[in-house]
């Protein structure tokens, strides 16, 4: 026994020296992380922290000391796991929320020193026990206050906080806790009895197997539970009133034994659950978004979207300290703090916190097992299940395996009340766990506590299982989902790369300081075709479908990515981007169109490259956010790329670029431009289509028949290589014979370099009006293409636009001839 104590006693001091290293540790993490975020050691560093860290160790210390010297036998294991609990808690907390942190610290301060105070408990714990009703009524009371003098300390809400200058008390805690006491005390006093009926005593028996004397023993626990629920669902404080419900179901089984103790209640919570969705809007509200919450992600959801976007933005080691965007997830110091250190210390973090409630759950129940009488026993079940239990509840709905219910994570969550009660919880555990007699309860009814002990175990191993879901496989399809705005904040810290016309003149680019960062449009009538990035409102256009190489996630060795991600939790900095536009013909386009509802495209033949692509009305994505509102309601629809995504009828214009009723494929273009194009149509039936495709079938005829890959994005300005040329997207492919693109020339010819024709057509009650056409052999500045669509009936202006265009592209020869190199 002396050599047990003695491994036991450097076993807790071990475990309690790394949990002060792993705290230290994050303490450090979070002082340095500002000037790892700005890469620069000039940065202002986080200190404040600092206090409550020392808080922390001071009452860690003196806890351990006292009871070190009360207790010569204890579980080793309790006080370092409750510890660490509270100290990641509180740093976490003051990483969120400074102001809430130094009031978690002190009340882990005022809850350390009742710890001490109930040191000096006897260990029979007769105490709670003896006045069971008095500690029960009174905790009921607490909470029935809440209805005439309730109040909320964030000003809105549900009022379940009895609270004055500032301190604030959450009475439905403690009614948790004095539950638990009550029904431990009252089920020991009555398990007598059981035990008479259990071996044959004269009763007779219900059809479910269960003896009738049970009702009778029971009906004042009903009617205690039955009141506590009661004031909870008037408060709407429905997530612990499914704390309550269970911890009921919970004592009973302990209790009792009885399988059929925990289907009776399952069913009951059905039915309730039930009633609650039909009645209450909150409970639908988190079911509907435990089922679906992809449906409303920027809505009902937005909560538990985010949280499980910062729990894949942790990948498998985190972002480190203060590194992470946690605090982008609605009450995340709350609610969802499981989400702001799985985003800050990854899947190892996440895991770690898992198993620390895990080794609780094994500990409670093995000090359950070996507790000396019945009323320690069940007070010890009980325990164990109401802190494990609450916690994989609010870990699971984190992590959508429950739905969320709102309550706190113990030991870690804001929240003094529920911190109160958990280290109190803790000291009982302890108590419980220190051995005052050499006799030992009889092994009967023990296989539930087994049960329930793997049942809580087998929770969290699912929770496990659903942090590696979140932080390892679905991590890219819900950090690429563009209402991520994790994407837009990491463009504050690290350039964005610039976006180039042909002649490396700038279209958009990133200006300003690390911290500061902005995106910028320098020709804002090509904001519809460039797109924008925007902390609220996404990615669209080429920011969207090049933001790979934009953010520099592409374009480096991979070894330099997974390095700097690793160290900085960053990307590296954007790469520029030359576009094949030339701005100089953008601008005669976009002067044409004013005014104007179309769109033009101008591409080069030969090449496929896209020189002009013009779509009016647009917009000024300088200022979307002034406009968002104005444009979305606007009947031009000025967001809309209308050369690349718009639709059109396409009987004419098929009709047209066929020779004698000759059916052909328009061109595929998935893959080519941004994503949009996926669904983009390639069968000779098609009934609409956009301008971009009209101009890729025209640039066949110029060049013998052969379609051309489009072209937007040339090449990549890489750190190493330099400009480096991006390869053709599509293959190349024949849409006519060479004889029949030579007599379509001839049959449109307008003049000797010219080709095309004009057609209307009508749109619902519109009319369109389309000129498609191009340059003919004889033109010495090269093989061009123009097509140009007008929301409106006007051939002839449609055709001097796109001749104006044309004639437009003999000055540039030199630069058009050079291609993307």
């Amino acid at each position: 026994m002396a050599q047990k104590r003695i491994f036991d006693q450097r076993l807790e001091a071990t475990l309690l020296k790394l949990g002060m290293l792993a705290v230290f540790l994050y303490s450090i993490g979070l002082s340095l992380s500002p000037a790892v975020l700005q890469r620069n050691w000039s940065a202002e560093y986080r200190l404040g922290h600092w206090v409550g860290f020392f808080l922390w160790l001071l009452c860690l210390v003196g806890i351990y000391e006292l009871s070190r010297r009360r207790f010569m036998e204890r579980d080793a294991f309790i006080l370092p796991v409750v510890t660490l609990l509270c100290g990641w808690g509180i740093m976490t907390i003051w990483r969120l929320l400074p102001a809430f942190g130094l009031r978690q610290a002190l009340w882990f301060s005022l809850a350390s020193g009742v710890f001490i105070c109930g040191l000096y408990l006897p260990a029979d714990l007769l105490v709670l026990r003896r006045y069971k009703y008095i500690w029960l009524t009174a905790s009921l009371s607490l909470t029935g206050l809440t209805l005439i003098f309730g109040s909320n300390p964030s000003g809105y809400g549900a009022r379940m906080w009895l609270g004055c200058c500032g301190v604030y008390l959450q009475p439905s805690e403690p009614l948790k806790l004095m539950l638990i006491v009550y029904l431990a005390a009252y089920l020991s006093d009555v398990y007598p009895f059981l035990r008479l009926q259990a071996q044959g005593a004269n009763v007779s028996h219900t059809r479910w197997g269960t003896r009738i004397l049970w009702l009778p023993l029971l009906m004042p626990t009903l009617i205690m539970t039955f009141v506590g629920l009661l004031l909870l669902v008037i408060q709407r404080d429905l997530g612990t009133a499914i704390i309550l419900l269970l911890l009921y179901a919970c004592m009973l089984y302990l209790a009792f034994g009885e399988s059929r103790v925990l289907l009776l209640v399952f069913v009951l919570l059905m039915i309730a659950s039930a009633l609650g969705y039909a009645l209450f809007e909150v409970v639908q509200l988190r079911v509907d978004t435990w089922l679906n919450p992809w449906e409303d992600p920027s809505g009902r959801a937005y909560q538990i979207i985010q949280g499980l976007m910062a729990i894949a933005n942790g990948g498998i080691i985190g972002r480190g300290p203060g590194m992470g965007s946690p605090w982008l997830v609605p009450v995340v110091h709350s609610d969802l703090i499981f989400s702001a250190i799985a985003e800050e210390s990854g899947l190892a973090g996440g895991l770690a916190l898992i198993g620390l409630f895990a080794l609780l759950v094994a500990r409670g129940i093995s000090i359950a097992i070996y507790a000396e009488d019945m009323f320690r026993r069940l007070l010890a079940g009980g325990l164990t299940f109401f802190l494990g239990g609450q916690a994989l509840l609010i870990m699971g709905g984190s992590l959508r395996v429950f739905p969320l219910t709102g309550v706190t994570l113990p030991f870690v969550s804001y929240g003094g009340s529920s911190l109160m009660v958990s280290m109190i919880a803790a000291l009982l555990l302890m108590q419980i766990s220190r051995p005052t007699a050499f006799r030992r309860l009889p092994a009967e009814g023990l296989p539930a506590y087994t049960r329930l002990g793997t049942a809580l175990l087998a929770g969290f191993a699912l929770c496990m299982l659903a942090t590696g879901w979140w932080s390892v496989v679905r991590t890219e399809a819900l950090l690429s989902r563009t209402d991520n705005p994790r994407r837009s904040l990491a463009d504050v810290h690290v350039r964005r790369g610039s976006l180039l016309d042909r002649e490396n003149r700038l279209i958009s680019a990133t200006l300003g300081s690390p911290g500061a960062y902005r995106r910028y449009v320098f020709y804002p009538p090509l904001s519809n075709v460039v797109g924008y990035t925007h902390d609220v409102y996404g990615q669209a256009g080429l920011e969207a479908s090049l933001d790979g190489y934009l953010r520099g996630l592409e374009g480096y060795p991979a070894a330099s990515i997974w390095w700097h991600h690793l160290l900085y939790g960053e990307p590296l900095p954007g790469l520029d981007i030359r576009l094949s536009l030339d701005l100089d013909l953008q601008r005669q386009a976009d002067l044409a169109l004013q005014g104007e509802v179309g769109a033009i495209v101008l591409l080069n033949a030969n090449s496929g490259e896209i020189l002009v692509m013009s779509s009016h009305p647009t917009f000024d994505a300088n200022f979307l956010s002034d406009q968002w509102e104005t444009l979305i309601h606007h009947r031009g629809a000025p967001l809309l790329n209308r050369a690349l995504l718009g639709r059109y009828p396409s009987e004419e214009v098929i009709a047209r670029l066929s020779l004698e009723g000759q059916p052909h494929r328009l061109p595929l273009l998935s893959g080519a431009m941004p994503e949009e194009l996926d669904e983009s149509l390639t069968s000779p039936n098609v009934e609409m289509v956009s301008p971009l495709q009209v101009g890729l079938v025209a640039s066949a005829i110029n060049h013998a028949g052969e379609l051309a890959s489009p072209r937007l994005a040339l090449a990549v300005h890489t750190p190493h290589a330099g400009w480096v040329v991006l390869p053709p997207l599509v293959e190349r492919s024949r849409l006519y014979e060479a004889e029949i693109a030579a007599r379509l020339i001839q049959q449109w010819k307008l003049e000797a370099q010219f080709w095309g024709f004009s057609v209307s057509t009508r749109l619902e009650k519109e009319m369109l009006t389309w000129f498609v056409g191009g340059t003919t052999p004889a033109w010495s500045g090269g093989s061009f293409v123009v097509v140009v669509l007008l929301e409106a009936y006007n051939p002839a202006q449609a055709q001097a636009i796109g001749l104006q265009l044309l004639n437009a592209t003999l000055p540039s020869e030199a630069s058009l001839s050079r291609g993307g190199g």
